[in-house]
């Protein structure tokens, strides 16, 4: 819930990019967009000996001795000796594409919000989503528009609109990479100022890793909230999960197809309109002029997301220090609050809320660290794995839960906290659970 709730947020307070890739594409066209591979081996049936050219560059029962981009940049050179430009009969290729399939929850939120869409892709999938005169396709070779518009699509490898511009071959890759361009500043641009969803990309492309390296020092050095999230169809494992969140700062949502992730999302926005400006009014009251949270505010079971997710919308660090004074006065109401009679909900919010504080930053070394870290002491000693009287259940559960979403570092920061100050089995249960 927290996770889409942000999503939504971003949406409405216009901070939202979604980065797409070939997966987005064969997501609306039923499959008919083809993958990396499966074009460079339709282009090698383009060539006298194409079978020959197609079985040394992706071997049935071996690996590949080159990356997509080199081959790309073999088959280049062996079309080139037929009179074959690569880029025109791409072009020609991925235009006959078209939306298809059951993508009525996708054409829904792109026809009726304003974002931004970063693309590796070739296609226009995403302006016919969008609707063509509602959107800007913007790509190499074509002026940049100063109008506005509702949805921007940046083709930061070129559009079939411009097919001698596209990046194809490893040639082109490099010159893509090591170019001070219009896109790759803005690709800057959206990672450090926008909510980013990756649609589409495997977590090994290492297009999208070169894309995205420098976000990581910037997230670090600015103690923000991790602000990329990565949809998968299938599950990632927890090392994995931990590795990209470490790496590149990016949060996993495994599981996930494409048409589920905007049905779910479509679903979170009504919400989060409802809700968006009221919350950044109450939170610059709060941050700017030193007032205080009402508990029948902090009561809610959302009003944590609510906060973390204006933050972000406000531009404001987690470091700043009337951040981390309003962070504490929030999470230590939410603490007495557990102190009334029958408060069980709100041990099990608290639990929620820690879990995904700690799914979003990295603690250590931050100047929350000792508030956080006591806070959880407290949830973990006043869980249970049984219904017990006097502990919470629901607390014990969503700890379970939540604590492989838990960044790496603070796993272990919790685990060697709670080892030294208690010696509860259960609060030991879970953070021995993983390892770390």
């Amino acid at each position: 819930m927290s996770e889409m709730f942000e999503i939504a947020y971003a949406t409405v307070t216009n901070r939202l990019c979604i980065f797409t890739g070939t997966g987005f594409s064969k997501a609306v066209s039923e499959n008919d967009a083809p993958s990396w591979q499966e074009l460079l081996e339709d282009l090698c049936d383009l060539l006298p000996d194409g079978d020959e050219i197609k079985d040394s560059l992706f071997p049935k029962k071996k690996p590949a001795l080159l990356s997509l981009e080199e081959a790309a940049q073999v088959i280049s050179i062996k079309l080139a000796a037929n009179d074959i430009n690569i880029h025109e009969v791409i072009a020609a290729i991925i235009d006959k594409v078209s939306l298809k399939g059951n993508y009525k929850e996708i054409e829904s939120f792109f026809s009726s919000r304003a974002f931004r869409v970063v693309t590796t892709n070739y296609d226009n999938l995403a302006e016919r989503l969008a609707g063509n005169e509602e959107c800007q396709s913007i790509a190499p070779g074509f002026p940049i528009p100063r109008a506005s518009a509702r949805v921007k699509v940046y083709h930061v490898h070129g559009s079939t609109r411009s097919p001698e511009n596209m990046v194809v071959t490893s040639e082109d890759y490099f010159n893509f990479i090591n170019s001070d361009s219009y896109f790759s500043r803005k690709l800057s641009t959206v990672l450090h100022e926008n909510t980013v969803v990756i649609l589409g990309y495997s977590l090994g492309d290492t297009n999208l890793k070169a894309i995205i390296s420098d976000y990581k020092g910037f997230s670090k050095s600015h103690v923000i909230g991790s602000n990329i999230f990565f949809v998968s169809r299938s599950k990632v494992n927890q090392n994995i999960k931990d590795y990209y969140a470490h790496s590149y700062g990016i949060r996993v949502l495994d599981e996930v197809d494409t048409h589920d992730f905007f049905t779910e999302l479509n679903e979170k926005i009504p919400k989060a309109e409802n809700i968006a400006e009221k919350s950044l009014k109450s939170l610059r009251k709060v941050v700017y002029d030193g007032m205080h949270f009402k508990d029948t505010y902090i009561k809610l079971d959302d009003s944590f997301y609510r906060i973390v997710s204006a933050l972000s919308a406000e531009g404001l660090s987690l470091n700043d220090k009337r951040v981390v004074a309003m962070m504490g006065d929030v999470i230590d109401a939410k603490k007495k609050l557990t102190l009334a009679h029958n408060a069980w909900p709100q041990y099990e919010q608290l639990a929620g809320w820690l879990a995904y504080l700690g799914s979003i930053f990295e603690v250590k070394g931050t100047s929350i660290e000792n508030i956080y870290l006591a806070a959880v002491l407290r949830s973990m000693k006043t869980m249970r794995k049984e219904s017990y009287t006097g502990y919470s259940w629901h607390a014990y559960k969503i700890w379970k839960k939540r604590w492989p979403s838990i960044v790496a570092s603070n796993r272990l920061l919790i685990k060697k906290h709670i080892e030294a100050e208690t010696a509860w089995p259960d609060a030991l249960a879970v953070v021995n659970s993983l390892g770390s």
